[in-house]
């Protein structure tokens, strides 16, 4: 079979449909070198795009190109080792393949150099969140709707021709006939009568008034033929009206312990989390607003900055972060409105008696609200009492709320992949 290489340039010097084509059929060895990159990347360059390295062998392309023919001479260039004639020596298995040397070796007597080649932004990302899905992904009415469609609503008296509505207009155009012509009609129907009796009746009329009538009916007769059977004004089209649609836009509650058990590393880790979460989000929703909620024993809405690099000390009282979330979701952000997304870091640490008032919290007043809570423990200690009681909310809203532990950064990506796993229907 013949496949035709589209070498016809789009945008940048870039052919989208062959682009495309390519990565769908090397899309195993793509997905394995994206996955290959994430376990060497940094969280934080998680948006960008990478290079990509594939077999050559198995990326040739047919081409089209002039058959040899005619004179053709070449210059070689000369040498010391070799005359005319001379047996060269095979070479040593797996030293084949040329280019610069940097090949893959190999053991069937064939070099192998690597294909590389260039995967942008959103290549990398669609690739990286290919089995994710986002869990009660729904769309809410937007106050401030940017995107719109065009929508049927009735009929207007000019428009393109393309928009016409035949049978609007045809109607239209009968009603106007009947309107224009009922007078005449009736008239003309009581002289055709009139004329049918006189033609039955044994004392007919005299024939200076019979061909009165007659010259009536036929004048009718001609005025009605001469009303036209469409009018420009009979003309009727589609009217379609620009109507905004409901857009996505979502708030993500980031909620994190700063306590004196907090150590910078901790925060580092619950920041990559935090980050790879946002950038999942930005891939399902037009809109996004982050909120960042921090405590020890109280808790307070701050800025990124503070977030994550202020330092405190003291102890931990976790229910104090959970009231501050649902209070400022009832005031700013309606569920109407808004999918509302809570991500919890801590490394476990609670005053015993509090973390039964934390599952009282998020069952009465935080999981009604929301899409997804996710709650992930960072640390290397044995589970403490907040893990144990959040494994109770996990039974009762299996779909909505979900915890995983982190031991180190190399556990990031896995836990969010687990958290974010794409349920079978």
């Amino acid at each position: 079979m013949t496949h035709i290489i589209d070498r016809r340039l789009n945008g940048k010097n870039k052919s989208t449909v062959n682009r495309q084509r390519f990565l769908e059929r090397y899309k195993k060895h793509i997905r394995e070198a994206v996955n290959q990159t994430i376990k060497q990347r940094s969280i934080k360059d998680m948006d960008k795009g990478t290079e990509i390295s594939l077999p050559s062998k198995d990326v040739s392309e047919p081409i089209f190109h002039h058959g040899k023919g005619g004179l053709n001479q070449r210059v070689h260039p000369g040498n010391k080792e070799f005359h005319q004639g001379d047996q060269i020596a095979r070479p040593p298995s797996g030293g084949g393949g040329g280019g610069s040397g940097d090949g893959e070796a190999s053991n069937q007597g064939e070099g192998m150099d690597d294909f590389t080649f260039q995967i942008s932004q959103d290549e990398f990302l669609d690739y990286m969140f290919e089995d994710l899905e986002l869990p009660n992904l729904v769309r809410k009415q937007l106050k401030d709707s940017t995107a719109f469609e065009y929508r049927r609503s009735g009929f207007t008296n000019a428009g393109s021709p393309d928009k016409l509505n035949v049978v609007r207009s045809l109607k239209n155009a009968h009603a106007r006939r009947i309107a224009l012509g009922g007078k005449k009609r009736r008239r003309l129907k009581e002289l055709e009568q009139l004329l049918d009796e006189d033609n039955q009746s044994d004392s007919p009329m005299p024939e200076s008034e019979r061909l009165h009538l007659l010259k009536e009916i036929n004048e009718l007769r001609e005025k009605l033929g001469k009303l036209p059977f469409i009018d420009d004004f009979d003309l009727r089209f589609n009217n379609l009206a620009k109507i905004p649609l409901p857009s996505t836009k979502a708030v993500m509650f980031c909620v994190m312990d700063v306590s004196g058990s907090m150590t910078q590393a901790i925060k580092d880790i619950a920041k990559r989390f935090f980050i790879l979460l946002f950038l999942f989000l930005k891939r399902n929703y037009k809109h996004i607003e982050v909120v960042f909620i921090r405590h020890h024993t109280t808790a307070q809405e701050v800025d990124e900055e503070t977030f994550f690099y202020s330092r405190e000390t003291g102890g931990t009282i976790v229910s104090s972060a959970i009231e501050l979330t649902a209070d400022v979701i009832e005031k700013r952000y309606s569920p109407t409105d808004w999918n509302i997304y809570v991500a919890q870091a801590s490394d476990g640490d609670n005053w015993d008696d509090d973390s039964s008032k934390c599952v009282d919290l998020l069952t009465s007043r935080i999981m009604p609200m929301v899409q997804y809570f996710a709650y992930v423990e960072i640390g290397s200690r044995f589970h403490q009492n907040l893990w144990h009681e959040y494994a109770q909310i996990v039974d009762q809203y299996a779909d909505q709320f979900a915890m995983q532990d982190i031991q180190d950064a190399s556990d990031i990506y896995p836990v969010f992949r687990e958290l974010f796993e794409r349920k079978e229907a």
